[in-house]
């Protein structure tokens, strides 16, 4: 009786080291560890900017993790040439804005402003008309803005961006601004801006300059007073900058949300339950974290993206 079970004991030992071994073979740890992607291959988009970089290496090292073999093709120039990238199908999918989805490609003139509603609408009507499918959103808003340097914060008394047309009209030779050449050109960038305030800012004082050198510029104040940011950049805090009120919510909400090509997600339908508790965890506070270690601290988006999957169990 005591051989069988002690033969009965070393059974269930081997099956506890079995059970061991067959986890450790599986597609990773984490929540994308329990999704195997093993026969799918994904081709990755983003644009050129650092949030883009680090929310692209989320999106690869979360599928990596689930065993999908995934071709890298971030750093495109701009939203459209992402955007074309995903009809075309060159790339499967890249994290966009609701506003921008809502505004620059099904070409609406009013955002809407509740940030499910804005999702719902644009998610809708893109399945319908271009077989891109919206994944559920992040909280974050990676909204625009227009900041300024503490100095002149307290010597220009712009508060509100209403309070423009009265340093135009008074002062014109400060109201000097630093735009990327996409903010200056879009419906929901300076154009819809000036329009929705009732003024414009002099031509001579538009700089039009890469988007990641803004910031600098702002700061250092020879090129610009003001300067065109995003809500969830890191350097906002890194240098101390100023965000102006948007006192008439002129900029629409923009909830970044992975964006797959229909037959994508139709052949790989897991993949929503890879990037749902992801997307969940990206708020606001999050996002400028992640940009501020890429920008401020000089990290690689790649070891951001990393660090920041491992940190919260999802690789």
């Amino acid at each position: 009786m005591r051989k069988v079970r002690a033969n009965l004991l070393k059974l269930l030992g081997l099956a506890a080291i079995l059970a061991l071994v067959a986890t450790g073979c599986g597609g990773g740890g984490g929540t994308s560890g329990k999704v195997d992607l093993s026969d799918a291959e994904i081709t990755v988009g983003s644009k050129e900017f650092t949030e883009q970089l680090v929310l692209g290496q989320i999106a690869i090292q979360a599928l990596e993790n689930a065993g999908a073999t995934v071709n890298d093709q971030t750093r495109l120039a701009g939203s459209v040439a992402a955007r074309q990238a995903l009809e075309s199908g060159d790339i499967d999918m890249y994290w966009e804005y609701t506003g921008t989805g809502w505004i620059t490609y099904l070409k609406h003139t009013k955002p809407i402003n509740d940030s499910q509603k804005q999702y719902e609408a644009v998610a809708k009507e893109d399945l319908e008309k271009n077989d891109i499918k919206w994944l559920p959103p992040a909280p974050a808003n990676n909204t625009y803005a227009i900041a300024v340097r503490k100095e002149a914060y307290d010597k220009l008394g712009v508060k509100k961006l209403s309070d423009f047309g009265q340093l135009i009209n008074e002062n014109p030779e400060e109201a000097t601004l630093c735009v990327g050449t996409e903010f200056s050109t879009r419906d929901d960038g300076l154009p819809g801006l000036e329009k929705a305030y009732g003024y414009q800012f002099p031509r001579n004082n538009l700089v039009k300059i890469d988007e990641g050198l803004i910031y600098q510029a702002t700061d250092k104040g020879d090129k610009c007073n003001f300067g065109e940011v995003f809500a969830t950049d890191g350097r906002i805090e890194g240098l101390g900058l100023e965000v102006i009120e948007d006192d008439k919510s002129f900029f629409p909400i923009y909830n970044p949300s992975l964006n797959v090509r229909k037959q994508v997600i139709e052949e790989n339908p897991q993949i929503e339950k890879i990037f749902a508790p992801i997307s969940e965890k990206l708020d606001t506070d999050t996002l400028q974290k992640l940009n501020a270690q890429v920008d401020v601290e000089g990290r690689l988006p790649e070891d951001v993206a990393e660090q920041w999957l491992s940190d919260n169990g999802f690789i």
